[in-house]
C-alpha cells in the first residue's frame, strides 16, 4: 500500500522541523552551559583576587602595626581598628583557620604594645641571633594554603 504523497510531505516537513528544533536546543543548551561556566570562572577569579588583596593589605598593615608596637607603648587606635576590619572581612571570605591565624597576629601585636619597648640595637640583635620576631609566619602559611586550595 502506498502512502499518499501528502502524508510524505508532512512527514518530511515534521522531520525537518524536529531536526531544526533538536539542533537549536542543543546549540542553546551548549551556549547556556558555556556562559554559566565562564561566569563561574569569573566569580572564582574575582574571589581569588579579593582574597589576595585582603591578605596583602593585612600583611602590610599588621607588619607596620607590630613594628610600631615593638618600639612604642601607645597603640594607634586607627591602625588597630583597620586590622579588626580586615579580620572581619576574613571571617566572611576565608576559612576559619585563616581568620584565627589573623586573630593571633592581632593579639600578639596588642600584647607587644604592653611589653617593654625594644631599642634599635635590641631589634638588630634579635634579627642577627636568628630568633623569630615575625608574628606573620603562621598567617602567611595559612593564607598560602588557602590560596593554593582555592586555585584547584
Amino acid at each position: 500500500m502506498a502512502l499518499p504523497s501528502l502524508n510524505v510531505a508532512y512527514i518530511t516537513a515534521l522531520s525537518a522541523l524536529a531536526g531544526s528544533l533538536v539542533g537549536g536546543l542543543t546549540t542553546g543548551i551548549t551556549t547556556w552551559i558555556s556562559l554559566r561556566s565562564q561566569a563561574r570562572a569569573g566569580r572564582l577569579a574575582e574571589d581569588l583576587a579579593r582574597r589576595q588583596d585582603l591578605f596583602r593589605d593585612f600583611i602590610v598593615a599588621a607588619s607596620k602595626t607590630y613594628g610600631e608596637a615593638l618600639v612604642s607603648s601607645e597603640p594607634q587606635v586607627q591602625e588597630i581598628v583597620a586590622l579588626w576590619a580586615m579580620i572581619s572581612q576574613m571571617r566572611i571570605l576565608c576559612s576559619p583557620k585563616t581568620a584565627e591565624s589573623a586573630d593571633k597576629v592581632m593579639l600578639l601585636t596588642l600584647d607587644t604594645y604592653f611589653a617593654p619597648n625594644k631599642t634599635t640595637s635590641e631589634l638588630r640583635d634579635l634579627m642577627k641571633s636568628g630568633r623569630q620576631i615575625d608574628p606573620l609566619v603562621e598567617f602567611i602559611e595559612v593564607a598560602r594554603e588557602e590560596l593554593q586550595a582555592f586555585n584547584l
